[in-house]
């Protein structure tokens, strides 16, 4: 893969896509040359962001409506790869989201409300998180190569 490949997969917007995503992401990464444990963290960082999709951009349509779509694309960038997770359902606003979200530090796994972990599961596991939200939603997650020897 060089730097100007881009591979796009576009979806129907549910879970049972999911898997495919992350067989997609993995043949990818290896080829980069991410190791098995940053594959991983960028698996759950995508799922995160597509799960989003699936379960927040379409939920306001009728059940007779067609299902909407969710398109993911995988960029590299010299040493970097992105992750791109794009919907055309209704957008939010993560500015908000984020400065609305409490702290977890001291908190139990039983005090965290479900659905609140997403945005902050991506910030974790990636090293940039980008949220666009003007028609639709685009999540742009990026995970840098560090190569043997250099310090996170």
């Amino acid at each position: 893969m060089t730097a100007e490949e881009k591979i796009t997969l576009r979806l129907p917007a549910k879970s049972d896509y999911l898997d495919l995503i992350r067989l997609t992401l993995y043949g990818v990464a290896t080829k980069v040359g991410f190791t098995y444990e940053e594959i991983e963290d960028m698996k759950v960082a995508v799922s995160e962001a597509c799960n989003n999709a699936v379960l927040y951009a379409y939920a306001g349509r009728a059940d007779s409506e067609p299902a909407g779509e969710m398109e993911v694309s995988f960029l590299r960038a010299g040493e970097a790869l992105s992750i791109v997770v794009r919907d055309e359902g209704d957008s939010f606003d993560a500015a908000s989201v984020a400065q609305r979200a409490e702290p977890l530090h001291g908190k139990s796994i039983h005090d965290i409300q479900a659905g609140g972990l997403g945005l902050y599961l991506m910030q974790a596991l990636m090293d940039e998180v980008e949220v666009r939200s003007e028609k639709g939603t685009e999540v742009v997650l990026t995970k840098r190569l560090v190569k043997s020897g250099e310090m996170a």
